[in-house]
């Protein structure tokens, strides 16, 4: 089933409920809260899910992947601290909800899928095509980027990568951020990584999280 595209009262009062959770879980940058409370998270999820979309947990998208926990989303933008028109890379389009809320917040979006199959899903019905023009979607492995683009501001990763992926650190500006969780299985871990002057990456450490899997090539 398509997702409904009906943005009511209710579904709004939904959301309203959802950033006040996520507040109490710690969020705090209100222009991360502000872009969760005004984009409709239900649009990217199959009208079955149009009222557990508020619900704080992660769905499937199809090609075993998943649509992130709203505070994952929250929590990962969070460190990332874009400013606007911040050059964002973002390694796993999936439904492209986090791609349109770093979108909402003013970024120019350039987000990788692997996945033939989402990535052509979301070119056909991607609602905000108007809304949000900024945000540039391709077809390809993450691990490699996007150098013909670099340098960016920020880049993200939202899948759980095995190391640290040299290609996506090369491509950042003197003083960007590269959010990754790193690890296999049920050892991951969010790092963060601060590009310094002299080429090199300081390296932050953050909590124990759980993505699927970050794979190299392109699937059809």
């Amino acid at each position: 089933m398509q997702p409904t595209y009906n943005d009511s009262f209710r579904h709004k009062g939904l959301r309203k409920q959802l950033v006040d959770g996520l507040r109490q879980k710690g969020i705090t940058n209100q222009k991360v809260l502000d872009a969760i409370n005004h984009v409709p998270r239900h649009f990217f999820l199959d009208s079955a899910l149009e009222l557990t979309a508020y619900e704080d947990r992660a769905f499937p998208i199809g090609e075993g992947q998943t649509i992130s926990h709203p505070h994952t989303v929250a929590y990962q933008t969070e460190l990332l601290q874009p400013a606007h028109f911040d050059k964002v890379l973002e390694i796993g389009t999936g439904s492209a909800y986090q791609s349109t809320i770093l979108a909402q917040m003013g970024c120019r979006v350039f987000t990788i899928e692997r996945q033939k199959q989402l990535y052509t899903r979301v070119q056909a019905h991607y609602p905000f095509k108007k809304e949000y023009p900024l945000i540039k979607f391709f077809f390809g492995d993450g691990f490699l980027g996007l150098p013909n683009y670099a340098p960016f501001d920020h880049v993200l990763v939202t899948a759980a990568a095995p190391f640290v992926p040299q290609q996506l650190l090369s491509q950042l500006k003197t003083g960007g951020h590269l959010v990754i969780p790193v690890g296999d299985g049920s050892s991951q871990q969010m790092k963060r990584y601060t590009k310094q002057a002299d080429g090199t990456a300081k390296e932050e450490l953050f909590e124990a999280c759980m993505f699927v899997p970050m794979l190299q090539g392109k699937a059809s």
